[in-house]
């Protein structure tokens, strides 16, 4: 696996890595992105994305920040990132990425963790009608690991309309049935 959009944020990550490089961390590939590790816990990770290159805090809600450069991407709970642009940003936030890490490798040696919440999911009410029209189907939803009901809970939850609701779990039945999750592929 490689990293998307490497070839156009080559600069960029090149000048992470020479920041990164000053620390005792290992590096490592992972999910094929250069990850930086401490006694093998993951700090950091270098990504790409279309409109930015990324370094990636594993812990970083339990960062500071008090440049409010961390971003917290979707639904994660722990994880932060800083979005660069460009070298020369990089390199004007040289010393505020080298004390951000400073922070996370502390963490890290402390072994501290983001205490993670399990999000409370409401099960839409097309759903429940579904459980009670098809009792076979809903023993399949519930045969789902936890993680596999959540990703289709968001699925389902995000539309705004009834008619999309059900659209969208008339849709997912069949791979329900199979016992694949949202994302999964046959």
């Amino acid at each position: 696996m490689e990293m998307a959009y490497r070839e156009q944020w080559q600069a960029e990550i090149a000048a992470l890595q020479r920041i990164l490089s000053a620390f005792e961390l290992t590096v490592a590939r992972k999910w094929g992105k250069p990850c930086y590790t401490l006694s093998g816990r993951n700090v950091v990770i270098i990504q790409g994305f279309k409109e930015y290159c990324a370094l990636g805090f594993f812990q970083g809600a339990l960062l500071a920040d008090p440049k409010q450069l961390l971003a917290q991407l979707g639904q994660v709970q722990a994880a932060r990132v800083m979005k660069f642009t460009s070298v020369e940003e990089i390199a004007a936030n040289a010393a505020t990425i080298e004390a951000y890490v400073r922070e996370a490798m502390a963490a890290a040696r402390a072994g501290r963790k983001v205490e993670r919440k399990t999000p409370e999911l409401a099960t839409p009410e097309e759903l429940k009608a579904k459980f009670r029209s098809d009792p076979q189907f809903e023993r399949a939803f519930q045969a789902l690991t936890p993680g596999r009901q959540r990703g289709y809970l968001f699925h389902f939850a995000g539309a705004k309309q009834s008619a999309t609701r059900t659209a969208r779990i008339e849709k997912a039945m069949p791979a329900i049935f199979e016992g694949r999750g949202f994302l999964e592929r046959r």
